[in-house]
């Protein structure tokens, strides 16, 4: 198995709106603020290489909304899904399985594209089976109003009208080893209805994509959540338990929005789970 990091595209987002209750003078010190009270976001995927498989987690917002759209979110950078993808010599076509851990835009955008002429939308990844679950695909193509703005139907319709989705099989308990792909899966209701939390076994370690479980180092603290979750209070157990195993079984944290701070390890202190270190995608992957 190989895994190769997979910029695709840098934003912002308001950090007020990414850190909830918690006053701003606490949450700049991990995650500084422009003049708009803006904080740096990446779009950060993975791409494993198992075999003859090639299975994308995540696909960033992709390249198809509006000027103004995208005008909310200030991209910067030059990243790019397909660059990235051609960096490490692969093209769309090539992708065989494409993992979403939830359908919000700034997680599956880029899975779908215009089509030539721009009269419709098609699979970005013509060769792919794309992945979600069936409580969280019903959640989103049936979305509550505090979620509505986030679940796009141009980003997850056309999936099942091409006849590309499928549903990964949900375990009676909150983590289980996914039978149709190469490994485990955390599943988690804070944030959204099923986010599906990947677990791999990399060279003896496991590496864990968190998604937006933990979207960056500064939202280590159990109170540092998110105004987007939707059930806050049941973020905090779900958090608390992981960090804890995290920190006991040594596991990377593959952090999909710190711009700054792309994989960690944390450790229990007196304090509760805190940083332990923090690694460049070149110090982990080379």
């Amino acid at each position: 198995m190989q895994i190769y990091p997979i910029e695709a595209g840098n934003f912002k987002l308001d950090g007020g709106a990414m850190f909830g209750v918690v006053p701003k003078k606490l949450w700049t010190k991990t995650n500084p603020a422009d003049d708009n009270n803006m904080i740096d976001i990446a779009a950060r995927c993975l791409l494993i290489e198992n075999g003859d498989r090639l299975t994308l987690i995540d696909t960033g917002m992709g390249n198809k909304q509006s000027d103004k759209f995208f005008g909310y979110y200030y991209r910067w950078g030059d990243h790019s899904l397909e660059n990235s993808l051609k960096k490490y010599g692969f093209h769309p076509d090539d992708i065989t399985d494409v993992f979403m851990t939830h359908l919000h835009f700034d997680h599956c955008g880029g899975s779908v594209q215009w089509n030539k002429d721009r009269t419709g939308y098609e699979p970005a990844f013509k060769n792919a089976a794309y992945w979600s679950n069936k409580d969280h695909w019903r959640w989103a193509t049936e979305p509550n109003r505090r979620e509505q703005a986030s679940f796009l139907k141009e980003n997850i319709m056309p999936m099942q009208e091409s006849g590309h989705l499928k549903f990964v099989s949900q375990p009676s308990s909150d983590f289980a080893k996914a039978n149709e792909l190469d490994f485990g899966i955390l599943f988690v209701n804070g944030h959204t209805d099923k986010q599906m939390i990947p677990h791999i076994n990399y060279k003896g370690k496991t590496l864990v994509f968190m998604a937006d479980l933990l979207p960056t180092a500064g939202h280590l603290p159990l109170p540092f959540v998110m105004g987007y979750d939707t059930r806050p209070l049941l973020t905090l157990p779900e958090k608390e338990k992981f960090l804890k195993v995290a920190a006991e079984n040594k596991y990377y944290l593959f952090l999909e929005h710190d711009a700054h701070n792309p994989i960690i390890t944390v450790q229990n202190t007196d304090k509760g789970v805190r940083l332990n270190e923090t690694l460049s995608l070149n110090e982990f992957f080379n």
